[in-house]
């Protein structure tokens, strides 16, 4: 039996024997303890408050062409559905950088690392768990990749403050199984910064994995993939 299998049922009879101070062993070991973070802002008003968008001015070819790099604010997430709860885990840093040619839409490429030995979900044990060789198998895979193949709906013309939506399909490799996925993403020129928020589903036998079933928990076999991403050139 592993660790984290044992942890949970050891919480269970905490709860039953200790009532309030079991439920709070529960939480930590089965809970949720990571929120995940937007980056793209809200639309605001001309006087400044969040509402209706004002019409967006076009940016500069200038201003959106180029390559843009990923940002220490970034973040990853992936997130599990169990019978308690959504619990998210956190990953980071990102590195990798997004090419933008709105004259030629053959030059767009895009690609990005996340570093599997920074995740967190604040619970170490668990999380050493995910990293080991049950899961994601850090040591010998300490890096998941994406690499683009082609996108959809990409605007060719960007506009100021306006969030803009497409499709982003490529390559994601995890612990050394590459797979095609699609996120489903939005954009926002932010100034000198472009925010990407992008979304994707996979399984865990997609790349290798059992669901993390216990005798007290369920989980779907579904993990969601988020993108939440800061670049400047």
């Amino acid at each position: 039996m592993n660790k984290w299998k044992l942890a949970t049922i050891i919480t269970v009879i905490v709860i039953v024997a200790g009532g309030g101070i079991g439920y709070y062993a529960y939480d930590y070991y089965a809970g949720n303890h990571v929120e995940v973070k937007d980056v793209i802002s809200a639309p605001t008003t001309s006087g400044g408050t969040q509402g209706a968008a004002t019409a967006a001015t076009p940016a500069a070819a200038a201003d959106v062409n180029g390559t843009w790099n990923i940002q220490s604010a970034s973040e990853v997430y992936f997130s599990v559905t169990t019978s308690k709860e959504t619990v998210n885990f956190s990953v980071k840093p990102v590195t990798g950088s997004w090419t933008l040619n709105t004259a030629d839409p053959t030059q767009n490429k895009a690609e990005g690392a996340v570093e599997l030995s920074g995740l967190s979900s604040g619970n170490g044990q668990r999380d050493n768990h995910i990293k080991g060789a049950d899961y994601l198998q850090v040591e010998q895979h300490p890096k998941a990749t994406f690499t683009v193949k082609s996108f959809e709906n990409l605007p060719k013309e960007w506009k100021a403050g306006a969030t803009e939506s497409f499709k982003m399909t490529g390559t994601l490799t995890v612990r050394g199984i590459a797979k095609d996925v699609t996120f489903d993403t939005k954009a926002q020129l932010d100034g000198t910064q472009l925010k990407l928020e992008g979304q994707t589903v996979v399984t865990f036998e997609d790349y290798g994995m059992k669901n993390p079933h216990t005798v007290v928990l369920s989980a779907q076999n579904d993990v969601t993939v988020q993108l939440r991403l800061v670049l400047s050139k």
